[in-house]
């Protein structure tokens, strides 16, 4: 593995905790749009993945899926900015991996704007120099595309960025893109099943971070 000298993160569940948000917006949804009550791991099964490719799950018939996206987007957007939470240590550690200078941007399945936002109100947007958003490739998560766009758009080779992200998808990403991957294990998606995803290391909290680059740098 080449020195890593830029990395790339996933958003929701890697920088912002979005948990209830998206949790108490499909719920919203499925019972507005679909009259029933579905479990939590049903309804996170595929975050990380564009909205649109989750709802197909939720109904293959295109007329209720476009309203499940329509209903999900509504209640998402109403309650975003009181729903957002930092995650602990996010904003210091973002300063100090800058510091010590590291090229940073952030790859996501949310929409450019929407994620641009986010990061704004909670007050991280300036650590990143690029930002793609699912309307900025026409590829997502699984698909390496995307972060080896984000990687191009940072100027640098994919095997010179680490990928950091909480959800398998991400892991699967950014391995076939050729980066160093580390898996969030803060975020929606437990150890075993991030770790069926084969990531080159694990991180237990976003503070750890910069000790987790070094150690794999020696």
């Amino acid at each position: 593995m080449a020195q890593v000298e830029a990395l790339l993160f996933d958003n929701d569940g890697t920088l912002v905790d979005t948990h209830d948000l998206i949790l108490n917006s499909f719920r919203h949804t499925v019972k507005q749009v679909l009259g029933k009550d579905l479990p939590e791991e049903q309804l996170l099964a595929k975050v990380g993945q564009p909205l649109s490719v989750q709802m197909w799950d939720l109904s293959p018939d295109p007329q209720v899926h476009d309203e499940l996206c329509r209903v999900y987007r509504e209640h998402n957007h109403r309650t975003h900015d009181e729903s957002i939470k930092g995650f602990p240590g996010v904003a210091e550690t973002l300063a100090q991996l800058k510091a010590s200078g590291y090229k940073m941007g952030v790859v996501t399945s949310k929409m450019h704007k929407l994620a641009a936002h986010g990061l704004e109100v909670l007050g991280i947007l300036d650590y990143f120099d690029v930002l793609i958003g699912a309307d900025d490739c026409p590829l997502y998560k699984p698909d390496p595309t995307p972060i080896i766009f984000g990687a191009e758009q940072l100027g640098f080779a994919p095997d010179h960025c680490a990928y950091i992200g909480d959800s398998p998808f991400d892991m699967q990403a950014g391995n076939g893109a050729g980066c160093l991957t580390i898996a969030a294990l803060w975020g929606m998606f437990s150890k075993s099943r991030l770790l069926a995803a084969h990531p080159d290391l694990l991180c237990s909290s976003f503070p750890e971070l910069p000790e987790v680059l070094k150690d794999n740098q020696e």
